[in-house]
């Protein structure tokens, strides 16, 4: 069996064809800009191409009905060129309506706002410490690959507790410490669109859908909920595959920890039980979330319901399902508070608003992003550029046989390899949407299916690339227990988990999706029919 030291040898960057591939990918994505510089650039690329096409009067049969909105009356879609006064005006007076009106700022807000609740006080990482702290070793795998899952609901926390705290378990029980890293990076990184709730991330995609698919249908709505069947049945999956990956592939190919290797002192490491105050919190917490679901519950589950479907009485287009987002926040803000409130972390409404305006504050990033990011969805719309893109496209792929669900395969593929040098979820959806979701909506594919479908890709390979935002800090946990670890090693040791991943995920999507028929969320289409 091969040693640590060995491995090291065969995987530093020094050489090796796997390690050049690696040090290729770092290189390719050090020369992308940062994301903010590159939305403006593709915003003013999109500006430069509107005028090119413009001029040469590009243009294609418009693939709506009839009677569509926004039908054009000669059933021609042309390039509308901004290289002109009128675009000029447009611009400028659309520039802030572009960025109040981008659809995932607002509904990411307000999840985020409830989640923050449930973060500064202490809930989220007790209820994660609850989960893998006592768990024997038999089971200590399953509960921290499923731990990082349920800790993609407030991303940062399970990079910071859950990763450091699943390498620490792991040796307190003889193994070794970088399987459990590897384990619980697994989980909160490459399971990152699997979980059993609903986070930040879901209004945030589904916004964005929304805005490609309109391309096509002006009045078609995607919800935040659209994804979350697969979503709860992937958590299983992944959560089997990882800690088969780890016990049958990762940790035989680690071999036996040497405690020398260390750059810290292991034996000064404490893995913190619970305190009797959290115990109580976490009790209290438990006992609000109940209480919250079943006056839900209460709202929906009757047929008179008050958040059923007013006119219809069905739960799809339901109030229920249209202010989910407003249901994340109460979901996460209550237990929380009530947590806090028995732990002892949160005692009243000011520290309520601490921890929300902290929250914001952390967002500072992000809220710039979204300025120039809505500027170039704004320019694809405007111009018709994603929907000439789409139609050619969709001709193409029917051209090539390509218009089933096996085009699926290549474009998870595509994401997979895009996410290498483009790590952000949102900023790659925001790029790839206006193209991909008209494009498959017009060979037939809803676009919470092609949503689905995208997850998986931009999932599986966070946990290989160097340009995903925590990799450094993962990189700098591992070297407390293997001082000499290389990014190569790291991402050699979580190689065999992506390409599992992909392949069990892809897999289950096709399972579940086009054997079974099953929706990929509440009220979703499969297909799509104008």
């Amino acid at each position: 069996m091969a040693t640590n030291r060995q491995i090291d040898n065969d995987l530093t960057p020094k050489g090796g064809w796997f390690s050049r591939f690696l040090s290729t990918v770092e290189w390719l994505g050090n020369l992308l800009p940062h994301p903010v510089t590159l939305f403006a650039l593709f915003a003013l690329l999109i500006y430069l191409l509107s005028g090119i096409l413009g001029y040469f009067e590009i243009a294609v049969a418009d693939p709506r009905p009839p009677d569509a909105k926004g039908r054009e009356e000669d059933g021609m879609i042309e390039v509308i060129s901004l290289v002109n006064a009128e675009g000029l005006q447009r611009i400028m007076t659309g520039l802030v309506t572009n960025f109040t009106g981008f659809a995932p700022l607002g509904t990411v807000l307000v999840a985020l706002l409830g989640v923050s609740v449930a973060e500064h006080s202490g809930l989220l990482s007790a209820l994660m410490r609850a989960l893998v702290v006592n768990a024997s070793r038999r089971t200590v795998t399953v509960l921290v690959v499923f731990a990082g899952i349920i800790s993609n609901t407030a991303s940062e926390l399970g990079y910071v507790v859950l990763i450091p705290l699943g390498a620490m378990i792991f040796h307190s029980l003889g193994r070794h410490p970088l399987a459990g890293l590897a384990a619980a990076f697994a989980g909160v990184s490459g399971g990152y669109s699997a979980n059993l709730l609903l986070g930040t991330v879901d209004p945030l995609l589904s916004g964005i859908t929304e805005a490609a698919s309109h391309m096509i249908d002006p009045d078609y709505s995607v919800g935040p909920e659209v994804n979350w069947y697969f979503m709860v049945i992937s958590t299983f999956l992944i959560t089997g595959l990882g800690a088969l990956v780890t016990e049958k592939i990762v940790e035989p190919r680690l071999g036996k920890y040497d405690p020398r290797e260390a750059s810290i002192d292991l034996n000064a490491q404490k893995i913190e039980q619970l305190n009797p105050e959290e115990k109580s919190g976490l009790k209290a917490a438990g006992l609000a979330f109940i209480i919250l679901c079943v006056l839900l519950a209460l709202t929906i589950v009757p047929s008179n319901g008050i958040l059923r479907h007013p006119e219809t009485g069905a739960v799809a287009g339901s109030p229920f399902l249209k202010g989910i987002v407003a249901i994340i926040f109460c979901t996460f803000a209550i237990p929380g508070f009530a947590y806090g409130r028995v732990a002892g972390t949160m005692k009243n409404d000011r520290d309520i608003i601490n921890a929300m305006s902290n929250s914001m504050g952390s967002l500072s990033l992000y809220i710039v992003l979204v300025f120039f990011a809505a500027q170039f969805v704004a320019f694809f719309k405007w111009t018709n550029l994603g929907t000439v893109l789409a139609v050619k496209g969709a001709v193409l792929l029917r051209a090539l046989g390509l218009d089933g669900p096996e085009i699926f395969v290549f474009f998870i593929l595509m994401c997979a390899f895009v996410n290498l040098s483009l790590g952000s979820a949102s900023a790659q959806w925001a790029v790839t949407a206006p193209i991909f979701v008209p494009m498959l909506m017009l060979i037939g594919f809803a676009p919470e299916t092609i949503q689905a479908a995208y997850r998986i890709g931009d999932s599986v390979t966070n946990i290989i690339t160097p340009m995903m935002s925590y990799f450094g800090l993962i990189l700098a946990i591992g070297e407390r227990y293997h001082k000499n670890l290389g990014m190569g090693t790291l991402i050699s040791t979580m190689l065999p988990y992506s390409m599992v991943f992909f392949v069990g995920w892809t897999l289950l999507f096709y399972f579940w999706v086009f054997l079974l028929g099953m929706p990929v969320g509440p009220g979703a289409e499969t297909y799509y029919q104008p």
